[in-house]
């Protein structure tokens, strides 16, 4: 039978047990902690990459649906282009009363074709002259007008929504030089003071 070193208390040995075993579970718990920090520092990590490709391949899909949009739109914008002569000569015949029987429905078919393909025309006589959208091929002076206005329009412009395919070609009044304004009511006080003032010096004198 083992005996008991001198001046040991009764206990002592479960106390000691208590002791390393709290020690060992510390041990075990502290390197569970850190384990479990390393896989969320790596989940972290890992989230972040796809996160980030992800987001890479969503913009690869817009620059890729952006670039097919523009291709369209430059294949449709040159073929449109390449008709506007076509649509030319079937507006000069239709001036002059020609456009009628096949030749009709073929035209409104080319013009009903082109309109969905997004081509529009546009320049009416009397609209403000604007060099952006119109070219000026003749010039002259009207007192009937206030503003640079479109007065003929020599050919119709074409546009692709907001790109100007073709200017419309037109023909320029500005307002007539000297052309004066209407009076105000200042004026009109003003000419009528005028008079009251001669008026009085004539009576003075």
């Amino acid at each position: 039978m083992t005996e008991k070193p001198q001046g040991a208390e009764p206990g002592d040995d479960s106390a000691a047990e208590e002791a390393v075993l709290k020690a060992a579970e510390e041990a075990v718990s502290g390197g569970a902690s850190e384990e479990l920090a390393a896989a969320k520092r790596e989940l972290a990590e890992r989230t972040g990459d796809l996160q980030r490709l992800q987001a890479e391949y969503q913009n690869y899909r817009k620059r890729v649906e952006r670039d097919r949009l523009t291709v369209r739109e430059i294949a449709v914008s040159n073929i449109l282009e390449s008709l506007i002569p076509v649509l030319d000569d079937i507006g000069r015949a239709r001036e002059h009363g020609e456009v009628t029987g096949g030749f009709k429905s073929v035209s409104d078919s080319l013009e009903t074709v082109v309109a969905k393909l997004g081509l529009q025309q546009f320049g009416k006589e009397g609209e403000p002259f604007d060099p952006t959208m119109h070219e000026a091929l003749m010039h002259s002076y009207s007192s009937d007008v206030t503003e640079d206005t479109c007065v003929q329009i020599l050919q119709p412009g074409y546009r692709i929504g907001e790109r100007i395919i073709r200017p419309a070609m037109v023909a320029v009044a500005e307002p007539q030089p000297g052309t004066q304004t209407t009076s105000g009511p200042d004026d009109a006080e003003k000419a009528a003071d005028a008079e009251a003032d001669k008026a009085d010096g004539g009576a003075e004198s």
